[in-house]
């Protein structure tokens, strides 16, 4: 069946790599403040800040069957040095803004047959880092929410939730800024190498697929192995 899916934040990085491998056989809806890398893609771009606008539901069909949010934040620095504003705009922009999104698409999803909705998180929520304290708070809130909206809506809606390790995208661009820090990054996993965006799209891919239909509340960690190894 052709799904209409949803994502928040689509145009570049995990977003536009899900988009990348879904619209070939679904209705992709993206989401963005920019339309910049979709290029001929056959998605239909809405122009949304999540900070600023109410998505424009008359663009989108009635019916929704996958929704994902893509939208972050990186502030990785000594609890000292972060403000509680810090922690709050850390919340809005990862937590709040998605429960504002869902209360206003609730309608849309509860007309698919099963929606699957995806989440993102942080290998930091479950392996305790120096300097994550707020990023780790803001998406700890999501794995929580995303659970119990699980129980909630089951089995008319799965939720899950991405808990990835630190990956090559634009928002990690200060971690990865040349060759060596890429070195060092990389040998802190077990892999021995940092997540790609295609790494994390293709199990968005597979959640928002029926290939996945027993599959609900979890917390999917791909993260090179970080949450569950130790081999230094």
């Amino acid at each position: 069946m052709r799904k209409n899916i949803l994502l928040i934040g689509g145009s570049h990085g995990i977003g536009f790599e899900i988009a990348l491998k879904l619209y070939d056989e679904h209705n992709i809806y993206i989401a963005s403040r920019t339309s910049e890398n979709l290029g001929n893609l056959e998605v239909t771009h809405i122009p949304y800040d999540a900070s600023k606008d109410e998505i424009d539901i008359t663009v989108l069909p009635e019916r929704i069957d996958g929704f994902v949010y893509c939208p972050g934040s990186i502030n990785l620095k000594p609890f000292k040095a972060l403000s509680p504003s810090i922690f709050e705009q850390d919340m809005q922009i990862n937590f709040m803004f998605l429960i504002k999104i869902i209360h206003t698409l609730l309608p849309k999803l509860k007309n698919s047959e099963q929606a699957s909705l995806v989440f993102f998180s942080t290998v930091a929520v479950k392996v305790g880092m120096p300097f994550h304290t707020s990023i780790a708070a803001a998406k700890g809130a999501i794995e929580g929410f995303a659970k119990a909206l699980a129980a909630e809506y089951a089995p008319k809606f799965r939720v899950n939730v991405i808990a990835p390790s630190l990956t090559d995208t634009t928002l990690a661009k200060k971690l990865l800024a040349n060759e060596k820090k890429k070195e060092i990054m990389s040998n802190k996993h077990p892999m021995k190498r940092v997540g790609q965006a295609e790494d994390i799209a293709n199990i968005a891919q597979f959640l928002l697929s029926d290939n996945s239909s027993w599959i609900t509340g979890q917390v999917i960690g791909v993260d090179g192995g970080m949450s569950t190894l130790s081999i230094n």
